[in-house]
């Protein structure tokens, strides 16, 4: 009987003690937005707006806006993926045309991209592993049939690219999240002896070549480029006449599962973020269930990279794939790895489309899932190159070399309504629009600061209001422009 009451006495005890934790915890507050002031940013055609601070708003209670009120409406208590970052590309197609800028306009670039108040912030950056498209010419880093990889060597490098990255992660305040790509292994390497025209891996190199990402990464850290991240091949469905190599999704796949994965992981790189697939939206579900259904290659990725090409084949941007991908995998990242405009125009530079396609784009990418937004190549001449191919492209800024001047299209005023005011470590959130012409999405930063992205690719001025909890600020979108508003 004592020891039935001792057993009483204790249950009562611990009952009442997780009463009184139970009693100390304070219930979630409700969001609320009543005092909050809205800073609205604008980049508008047909005005001198870029990224310009237009007007700041208050919110007034709208309990239930009747569907004849355009409304944004945003619930920061609904959250999705955390922002990585937003960034672009520095190739050796940058560099070199950085390297021909005055020491004024080289600084001028630096701050325009990467210092957050004077610029846009940009938070991440990739660079090619040898040569691309956007080099003067194709090199690798090793001579011919070295297998053991003695006469590895990034001399190359050393005279425009490595200095650029350096003055880059300089400017973004020492730090720059950096992930590598090999556009094609060394032509010996390859079963069609070419850098160019795609060919695949040879079997007996794939070792050799596994060795060779770990070779890379390790040399750039030893000249003070720490490496977030690398993808595994670049566009590995792409035939080009330029730098590339097919890998299919299996050889992808066991590529990464019986060579990479397991190499980085000896060589002390496991912590690196390895991506797969790095090429267009269309096949990217095809390509991360078989890579990420195999529990032994899965382990090894980090996440699924993409770009926006799939357009060539007659196609509309196919975010759809994004999204189903970002629902069967949740565990893994989505990462945009590279975007530009092709077949480069001079005449076009002020094209109001440039802008509109990444913020598109953005906008779409990251509602579908998205954690890290990287765009193309930073820098671009007056020619769209240097090119080794003639595959001239637009970028979101390019030098007029001759005049040491430099163009900004309205790309990078677009693309800085996220990078700007998106920071990682951002939780994406619930937002939803009532009209088609009004693109929108939204995230909540760290500093409590809420981000909404509004674009309108109409020839209309649409009245709208920010909705939130019941509170709405009412404001004004300009004809094809792309707005940032800030609750703070």
């Amino acid at each position: 009987m004592k020891r039935s009451l001792s057993i009483l006495f204790i249950l009562a005890t611990a009952f009442n003690v997780s009463a009184q934790k139970k009693k100390t915890i304070k219930p979630l507050q409700p969001y609320t937005v009543a005092n909050k002031k809205v800073t609205v940013y604008t980049t508008a055609e047909k005005s001198a707006y870029r990224i310009s601070k237009t007007e700041t708003l208050s919110f007034t209670e709208n309990k239930q806006p009747f569907e004849t009120e355009p409304c944004i409406f945003v619930d920061p208590t609904i959250t999705y993926q955390t922002m990585v970052g937003i960034g672009g590309a520095l190739t050796d197609a940058s560099a070199e045309t950085f390297a021909k800028l005055s020491k004024k306009n080289q600084q001028e670039l630096l701050t325009a991209y990467y210092n957050r108040d004077k610029g846009i912030g940009y938070t991440l950056a990739r660079t090619n592993i040898a040569s691309c498209d956007f080099s003067s010419g194709s090199y690798t880093y090793v001579q011919e049939h070295d297998q053991d990889l003695k006469t590895f060597s990034v001399a190359h490098d050393e005279q425009y690219k490595i200095p650029l990255i350096k003055q880059a992660i300089a400017a973004a305040g020492g730090k720059l999240p950096l992930f590598v790509s090999p556009w094609s292994p060394p032509a010996w390497m390859k079963d069609n002896n070419s850098l160019i025209q795609g060919g695949h891996l040879l079997p007996a190199y794939r070792q050799s070549w596994a060795n060779h990402y770990v070779k890379f990464i390790k040399t750039y850290e030893a000249k003070g480029i720490p490496v977030w991240g690398l993808s595994v091949q670049n566009e590995p469905m792409a035939k080009q006449k330029w730098e590339s190599c097919v890998f299919t999704a299996e050889e992808e796949r066991d590529f990464i599962k019986n060579f990479l994965g397991p190499t980085l992981q000896k060589s002390g790189l496991a912590s690196k973020k390895l991506i797969a697939w790095d090429h267009n939206r269309d096949q990217i579900f095809q390509r991360a269930s078989t890579i990420l259904n195999d529990k032994d290659a899965a382990k090894y990725v980090w996440g699924i990279g993409f770009h926006w090409y799939e357009t060539w084949t007659g196609s509309g941007m196919q975010f759809g794939n994004v999204k189903q991908t970002h629902e069967a995998y949740p565990g893994k990242a989505l990462i945009f790895t590279e975007g530009c405009k092709e077949k480069y125009d001079v005449n076009k530079l002020d094209d109001w489309s440039l802008g509109e396609r990444y913020g598109y784009s953005m906008i779409n990418d990251f509602n579908a899932g998205t954690a890290a937004w990287t765009d193309w190549n930073i820098l671009l001449d007056e020619k769209g190159g240097p090119n080794h191919v003639g595959n001239f492209c637009f970028a979101p800024v390019h030098a007029d070399t001759k005049n040491d001047k430099l163009i900004y299209t309205n790309a990078y005023y677009y693309m800085g309504h996220f990078s700007k005011f998106i920071r990682p470590g951002a939780k994406r959130i619930g937002t939803a629009s009532s009209r088609d012409q009004l693109q929108s999405t939204a995230f909540l930063n760290t500093d409590g600061k809420m981000v909404v992205v509004v674009m309108n690719q109409s020839d209309h001025q649409l009245k709208y209001s920010l909705w939130i909890k019941g509170e709405a600020a009412t404001t004004t979108s300009l004809p094809h422009s792309i707005t940032t508003l800030v609750v703070e």
